[in-house]
């Protein structure tokens, strides 16, 4: 296996060796600290433009499974149609891989995929530099491949442009009522919630205008980067919000895209939340969940107008992980009630919203 070094933008360097695709990239080195799920990980697109760091030291002993489509277009056991990370970052590689839905290896997976993936990195130390610093650029360099650095750039860039759909797909239609899915960079599990509710789903890209379409409730998936860079959703959002009272639900980025729309503003957190064990409480309850999270930017509560309130909070940091509307059926979770990969504590924010539909 070749050797590769890791140089963050603050100078600091880790070395180890190649174990994916051969190919130096740059891009926002971010930590997820997940014990199991990288399939479903470096299948959410809300993972685009960033080398992801897996802190869990042994990765790859249950291989991957197959990458098979339903008939319905959506992916049997990922969570989209590719690999969206542009790298990954693992202590200590297995070789060798045993379960009973894996097909091939995950070195195999990344090398057919064309996505690079280094082993021997002190994860713990990455990640410690993270904490302490705030996420980074970084770049993966093949030690004898130095006339070929990459440059990478994260702030500016509207990656969910990149991972949107192009083009209006329609799910399980006829089904009873309809749901505009905006598509940001959407996970596969969240389709398949609101198909296994038996709602017809629409899914329209994540600037276009569904102010004139026919249908019963708007949902805001999951998606890349910085928010500030999808005004043009925000405003056809808050088009939508001045004419009708339609049930809204949002998650991850539809959280901020909604706060957004109501007049709120983003921030960046220090170095995100991507686990399956952030702990939120419901505002107003005891009530606490244990949730599967995955962003870097998080709503400013405090910028809330009077007619909303905060949903949820984070139990470690107090940040905001969902609003309401104090009268509307308008709805958000800043973390993903599917899942997939994580626990399925939250799924109820389905059948809630899916109940709105219905009065």
């Amino acid at each position: 296996m070749r050797r590769v070094t890791l140089v963050l933008e603050d100078g600091t360097v880790f070395h180890g060796t190649s174990f994916g695709y051969e190919q130096c990239v740059a891009g926002e080195v971010v930590f997820n600290t997940a014990m199991t799920g990288y399939p479903e990980s470096l299948t959410d697109p809300s993972y685009a433009g960033q080398l992801m760091t897996l802190t869990y030291p042994l990765v790859g002993n249950y291989g991957v499974p197959p990458f098979t489509m339903a008939s319905n277009g959506i992916a049997t056991f990922m969570e989209s149609d590719r690999i969206y990370a542009s790298a990954i970052i693992v202590s200590d590689y297995c070789e060798e891989y045993s379960h009973w839905n894996a097909c091939e290896s995950l070195a195999d997976w990344l090398k057919r995929e064309k996505v690079p993936g280094i082993t021997g990195i002190d994860t713990r130390q990455l990640t410690k530099v993270l904490r302490e610093h705030g996420v980074m650029m970084g770049k993966i360099i093949f030690d004898d491949d130095a006339d070929n650095i990459p440059t990478a750039d994260y702030e500016g860039v509207n990656f969910v442009e990149q991972v949107s759909c192009k083009d209006v797909i329609r799910y399980n239609e006829g089904a009873g009522k309809k749901v505009v899915l905006v598509d940001c960079g959407v996970k596969h599990n969240i389709i398949r919630c609101l198909i296994n509710r038996n709602v017809e789903v629409i899914r329209v890209p994540w600037n276009f205008d569904y102010t004139e379409l026919d249908f019963d409730g708007l949902f805001l998936s999951n998606g890349p980067g910085d928010p500030d860079m999808c005004e043009e959703a925000v405003t056809i959002l808050r088009r939508q919000m001045s004419k009708s009272r339609k049930p809204i639900c949002g998650i991850c980025m539809g959280n901020q895209l909604l706060a957004k729309a109501s007049g709120a503003s983003i921030y960046k957190l220090k170095y995100g939340h991507r686990s399956h064990n952030q702990p939120v409480r419901q505002v107003g309850t005891q009530r606490c969940y244990v949730t599967s999270q995955n962003h870097g930017y998080a709503v400013d509560a405090n910028t809330l107008g009077a007619d909303w309130s905060e949903l949820f909070v984070n139990m470690n940091d107090g940040s905001n992980e969902g609003i309401r509307h104090l009268t509307n059926p308008w709805f958000s979770s800043q973390f993903h009630p599917e899942a997939c990969s994580g626990p399925v504590d939250t799924e109820f924010i389905f059948d809630k919203f899916v109940d709105n539909l219905r009065g």
